[in-house]
């Protein structure tokens, strides 16, 4: 039997720290991005933090998880000014569980934006299951500030009008 938790924990290759979703979701976290084929991809490791009394995500984390993806994709994969963008709606199916140890990892989906509001969508996974689907709306709100956190995050492969320092729109 293979005792080597560090593998277990590991976070997959491409993955980096991110500082996003303001303070309750780096408290929550931490999350992690990766930029892959024009998407945002976010992940976390289910800590024991994270866990409900079933050793599963609670699945108020995997609420905030999904919020906090298919929002800031937005930021990412359309072309929009960087605004807060408070949740107006939010849909969740939740599919399964995610075991403490697993990797959860997101992808999003925007649907349309108008003027006002964003539609998108995005399935999140646990070590490649399918575990909840969510659906959201979101309005556009103030300009974020300029600041370190707030700025783009310098993933590989992301496009040169996302890299840090760029001039947000």
């Amino acid at each position: 039997m293979n005792n080597d938790t560090s593998a277990q924990n590991a976070i997959p290759e491409g993955f980096h720290p991110a500082p996003i979703g303001g303070t309750f979701a780096t408290q929550n976290g931490p999350l992690y991005a990766r930029w892959h084929d024009d998407r945002l991809l976010l992940g976390f490791r289910v800590a024991q933090q994270h866990a409900n009394p079933g050793q599963h995500c609670h699945g108020g984390m995997l609420a905030t998880f999904a919020d906090v993806l298919i929002s800031t994709a937005a930021q990412y994969q359309a072309d929009i000014p960087r605004h807060f963008l408070p949740t107006i709606s939010l849909q969740l199916d939740f599919m399964a569980g995610a075991p403490v140890g697993s990797w959860v990892e997101g992808r999003a989906d925007i649907l349309k934006v108008t003027r006002n509001l964003i539609f998108s969508q995005g399935l999140v996974s646990a070590d490649g299951m399918p575990v909840v689907r969510a659906s959201g709306v979101f309005k556009g709100g103030p300009l974020l500030p300029e600041s370190s956190s707030d700025a783009f995050m310098d993933l590989p492969g992301l496009p040169a009008r996302l890299r840090s320092g760029a001039t947000p729109h």
